[in-house]
C-alpha cells in the first residue's frame, strides 16, 4: 500500500466516523473509496480499534510493570476504557455491528489479548478457554467498576 492508498482510506475511515456520529444507524450503509465493500471497511474500522487498543494496553503494563504494587487488571481494564472513551464512535459503531460474522475472529483475538494481557489467562491454557475468560472479562469491565470485575473474574479461576 503506498502513502497516497493510505491515506485514502484513513480519510474514508474518517468520513464513516463523521457520518456515524450524526446517523449511526445508517453509517454503513455507503461505503466510500477505496474500500470495496461493508466488509473490508468493517475490518478496517476493526484495525483502527485494535491498533489504539494494543498500544494503550502495551503503556500500562510498561507502566505497572515499574510499579512496586503493580495490576494488570486494573491496567488492562482502564486501557481498554480511555481507548472507548478517546474513540466513541468507533467503539459504538463495532459494537453495532458485532453480530456480522466478519468480526467474530478479530473479536476473539481481542478477548484473548485482554485475558492474557491482564494475567488472568496463560498462553499454554486452550485457546477457547482464553477467548472465554477474555470475553468474561470485558463484559465484566464494560458493566462495573475494576475491584468489581476483578472479584468476578478471580472466581472464574
Amino acid at each position: 500500500m503506498s502513502w497516497h492508498d493510505f491515506h485514502q482510506r484513513q480519510r474514508a475511515i474518517a468520513a464513516v466516523l463523521d457520518s456515524a456520529r450524526q446517523n449511526p444507524a445508517q453509517a454503513l450503509d455507503q461505503v466510500p473509496a477505496p474500500f470495496s465493500d461493508a466488509t473490508e471497511l468493517l475490518r478496517a474500522l476493526q484495525h483502527k480499534w485494535t491498533q489504539q487498543l494494543i498500544g494503550r494496553v502495551d503503556v500500562a503494563l510498561t507502566e505497572t510493570g515499574d510499579a512496586p504494587d503493580g495490576d494488570r487488571i486494573q491496567a488492562v481494564t482502564e486501557a481498554w476504557r480511555t481507548t472507548a472513551a478517546a474513540n466513541p464512535v468507533l467503539r459504538d459503531l463495532l459494537d453495532r455491528n458485532q453480530a456480522d460474522p466478519v468480526l467474530r475472529g478479530d473479536a476473539a483475538r481481542e478477548h484473548r489479548m485482554l485475558a492474557l494481557a491482564s494475567g488472568l489467562a496463560e498462553p499454554a491454557e486452550p485457546d477457547a478457554e482464553v477467548v472465554r475468560v477474555g470475553q468474561a472479562f470485558l463484559q465484566l469491565l464494560r458493566a462495573t467498576g475494576v475491584e468489581s470485575s476483578r472479584t468476578c473474574l478471580l472466581s472464574l479461576r
